[in-house]
């Protein structure tokens, strides 16, 4: 098989303007933080961004105003930012369309997108205003034809006659994962949980992953049922080590809440959140530069997770 293999720059390229993409991940777990900074330094714009429960990953591109438009259910780091301040920013200002959905339709549209299917019945969202308010009037969905049509809609069931929600499909241009194992065949290896990394990579036409470790083919084929993203879904690999800092990834490193709590204080305002990009996302040149900015192998090191636990229990949190 031909290599996948290619460079931060080079992924980033893959990822223009305009386009809608997902992100991997879970709240400050596992997102390919590395690439989402590439992708600003790139100038991407006018993104539409589609989530289930994102963090400061989301949130970064946000405040670097790199998205025009977010679906999802919400963003939030934990202790460290229980909103996330870009998000919440924008959105009261005005200069962020948000349409908000609960977690379960947002697991069922990437269901549905995943499976190719137009829609998926859910009967979360029943009995809350999440169905009688939209982000979106009809006028923003005219002018955004990649945004669907409606909401939701609901329906009774055929065979019970009880109401039933319908969510849309999520079809995306792009997917961005970040995992512990990959080839430079694209097959893709997941510790731990898998969040919804996998319907989201189904639902993408293009999917760009970035690894901690990049193996051998035949050494993931050597246990195939671990394999979780199939070659011919994936069409570039990056070699990425801390590429998701400052967020965790299961069995390698643990987040970092040094940084998480800066940059929770630096996303309150627009000029603090400047002076944020200019230090760690526009001033380092590459990937390496920023872990020397962020403390360089000595900080590194104490964020390492601990064999057979996952994470690093000594690790001080607050």
């Amino acid at each position: 098989m031909t290599s996948k293999l290619t460079t931060l720059e080079g992924a980033a390229a893959l990822v223009p303007s305009g386009a809608s993409l997902s992100i991997g991940g879970f709240t400050s777990q596992r997102h390919p933080t590395a690439l989402l900074r590439a992708l600003i330094r790139a100038g991407v714009k006018d993104l539409a961004l589609y989530c289930h429960s994102a963090g400061s990953d989301a949130d970064l591109l946000i405040g670097a105003g790199c998205v025009r438009r977010l679906e999802g259910a919400y963003l939030a780091d934990g202790v460290f930012s229980p909103i996330a301040p870009n998000w919440r920013r924008f959105v009261e200002a005005g200069r962020l369309r948000f349409e908000d959905y609960s977690n379960a339709a947002m697991m069922a549209r990437f269901a549905a997108g995943a499976m190719g299917l137009p829609f998926f019945p859910t009967r979360s969202m029943l009995g809350t205003d999440l169905l009688a308010r939209e982000g979106l009037d009809a006028e923003a969905r005219r002018a955004d034809p990649a945004a669907a049509p409606r909401k939701a809609a609901v329906l009774d069931c055929p065979f019970t006659g009880d109401p039933v929600v319908l969510v849309p499909a999520i079809r995306t241009d792009l997917c961005l994962l970040h995992v512990q194992k990959a080839s430079t065949d694209g097959l893709v290896r997941i510790e731990g949980q898998e969040f919804l990394d996998v319907q989201q990579a189904l639902a993408a036409k293009t999917v760009i992953v970035t690894c901690e470790e990049l193996v051998e083919d035949e050494e993931l084929r050597r246990d195939p049922e671990r394999n979780r993203i199939p070659p011919f879904a994936v069409q570039a690999v990056v070699h990425v080590p801390f590429g998701a800092h400052p967020h965790n990834v299961h069995n390698y490193y643990d987040y970092d809440p040094d940084h998480l709590t800066l940059y929770a204080r630096s996303a309150r305002s627009d000029d603090a959140f400047r002076e944020y990009l200019d230090r760690f996302v526009l001033g380092p040149p590459d990937h390496g530069a920023y872990l020397e900015a962020v403390g360089g192998e000595a900080r590194l090191e104490q964020l390492r997770a601990r064999s057979g636990l996952g994470y690093n229990p000594e690790l001080k949190r607050r």
